[in-house]
């Protein structure tokens, strides 16, 4: 995987009115930085699109930092249209998972390859995946986490509140109604989170982290002189279940959700 995304980032071709700077902070995510922008991210549910870290452009949007040390993160259809990726993602190791945890009809929403580049790899404030994908009921969506590279508590590991994904959806973010400015808005707020309550998860590369759709989870900014990939993926048991109309990501004709039983 590590290998692929050399190759990818080697060949991007990035027009300079679509590089984003991807941020965590909710006031951040609702400022429209020009159109096309927001559309770059809001069309990117069957594509492969990078998305950059902050302060990596100037003014005119030119590289400050070597491209390949700018990607904050690639999303969101690596594992439909990219070889390597689908092959991990549709892997019998990781249809075996799902079995064993009763999946009966699960489908890949969305899949992610996360630098954490050194140095200034962004915060990922606290969160709840549910807020972003919603589904009805709860409790239908599980990110599937590969470390690619060691996560540490120096380079930006991951950070839980165990039991916390009995507590429900504190906030959604939601699509508007087409015309409406901005084209994306929060319901509800986080509420302020006891630091002491988070526990961190250092793991080794390759290593396999299961993260439920409600569990509140975060990471800090990697100020180490070792980045942090991973590759993510969400599942969604689709029997019984709704995929929320509100949600950015849509499935599209080009890409309905694929079911991972192959």
């Amino acid at each position: 995987m590590q290998q692929r995304i050399g190759e990818l980032v080697a060949d991007m071709d990035v027009p300079v009115h679509c590089r984003i700077e991807f941020s965590t902070q909710e006031d951040e995510q609702l400022r429209t930085k020009g159109q096309g922008n927001k559309d770059y991210f809001l069309s990117s549910g069957d594509k492969i699109r990078f998305f950059f870290e902050k302060g990596v452009f100037d003014k005119k949007g030119n590289f400050l930092v070597p491209p390949e040390k700018s990607v904050n993160k690639i999303g969101h259809a690596l594992h439909a249209y990219d070889p390597v990726f689908r092959s991990v993602t549709y892997s019998p190791k990781v249809q075996a998972l799902a079995k064993s945890l009763g999946f009966q009809v699960p489908v890949v929403v969305q899949s992610m390859y996360i630098f954490k580049q050194p140095h200034f790899g962004g915060e990922v404030t606290p969160h709840q995946d549910s807020t972003f994908l919603h589904t009805e009921p709860l409790g239908r969506l599980l990110g599937i986490w590969i470390a690619v590279e060691d996560a540490t508590l120096e380079n930006g590991c991951l950070w839980f509140i165990p039991g916390s994904h009995t507590g429900g959806v504190s906030r959604r973010l939601v699509r508007t109604p087409a015309g409406s400015k901005p084209d994306i808005s929060f319901l509800g707020s986080e509420p302020v989170r006891d630091a002491s309550l988070f526990v961190p998860t250092p793991v080794r590369r390759g290593d396999l982290v299961l993260i439920h759709g409600e569990v509140v989870h975060k990471s800090e900014q990697n100020l180490s002189d070792h980045s942090r990939h991973a590759y993510t993926f969400h599942l969604m048991e689709s029997l019984g279940t709704v995929w929320s109309p509100e949600n950015w990501l849509q499935p599209t004709a080009k890409l309905p959700f694929p079911p991972l039983y192959t």
